[in-house]
């Protein structure tokens, strides 16, 4: 694969197959996942497990019907204890990894985080949070993915990720079947057939095609004789939402005793981001209004 026939993009597309009730989802992500990972000096298996997630947390914010925010984290007892990446109905995302010991040979989803855990956070904007757990006992994550949809929502999913490490670009798909009908056994099983139909199509993307062809172009190669209506793209993009007011903020639940006593010993409050490792220094001056709150 070229260097200039790579695509440079971060775009997710949305389509319906509109005889056969069911919707799919197309991501390409190259400057999105290179700003995750940029400042990290995380291992390649890491970085590609990382970049699946972001793909994969794409597509599952594509599925949100509201306003809002979803986290997806992976937690074990494995070399990577932790794993997130954060997005919202905007595709803003965001993604972090810790590393609880070194990683030597490790490459495989269990061999970096061992037995553990997918929590799914949803969080609109109006309403209440959802979560869902789900096991980490399949083979990849986006099997893992898949088995989330079937258990939490009873919906039949499937889910392809790709990773070039080379050119640190990421990629998935992703198809959905769309209840529909009468709920009689025959509309069902046609359903499942279509389901079926669809996905032994998908199965047949090649890395190189996902990560060297516009979304039009691929849809066209892999559904060329089924009626496929594609929406509106939608760019992705890195949005760390840090920021030195939200700095101010946290510092402003500490005591001002405690505040005090750390300038006095160090002349400064420094934090730093953890996701972009952007650096803020907070002086006495800028902290005035906490420390003041001693003296009343």
């Amino acid at each position: 694969m070229s260097e200039n026939t790579l695509l440079k993009t971060d775009t997710l597309n949305r389509y319906l197959f509109d005889d056969m009730h069911a919707r799919g989802e197309l991501v390409q992500l190259s400057h999105s996942y290179q700003c995750i990972i940029q400042h990290h000096n995380y291992p390649p298996a890491v970085r590609i497990l990382l970049g699946e997630l972001l793909a994969a947390t794409c597509l599952l914010t594509a599925t949100l019907k509201f306003e809002g925010e979803i986290t997806v984290q992976l937690q074990g007892d494995g070399p990577v204890g932790y794993m997130s990446v954060n997005g919202d109905n905007n595709q803003q995302m965001r993604g972090i990894a810790k590393l609880s010991q070194t990683i030597t040979n490790e490459n495989t989803l269990h061999q970096l985080i061992g037995k553990g855990n997918m929590v799914i956070t949803i969080r609109p904007n109006q309403g209440e949070p959802y979560q869902g757990i789900v096991a980490l006992e399949q083979d990849s994550l986006a099997d893992c993915l898949a088995h989330y949809f079937e258990v939490s929502e009873q919906i039949p999913t499937k889910i392809w990720l790709f990773s070039h490490e080379q050119n640190q670009q990421v990629a998935g798909a992703f198809l959905q079947l769309l209840p529909d009908g009468d709920g009689s056994d025959e509309n069902k099983a046609k359903q499942q057939s279509d389901f079926e139909h669809l996905t032994q199509l998908t199965n047949t993307i090649k890395a190189e095609e996902i990560f060297t062809l516009e979304a039009q172009a691929l849809l066209y190669r892999l559904y060329h004789q089924e009626t496929v209506s594609l929406y509106e793209p939608q760019a992705v993009t890195y949005q760390c939402g840090c920021s030195s007011d939200k700095c101010l903020a946290a510092i402003s639940q500490v005591s001002a005793e405690e505040i005090s006593a750390i300038l006095t010993e160090q002349g400064k409050i420094s934090m730093t981001c953890e996701y972009c490792l952007t650096h803020y220094d907070f002086f006495a001056e800028d902290l005035k209004s906490f420390t003041s709150k001693q003296n009343h």
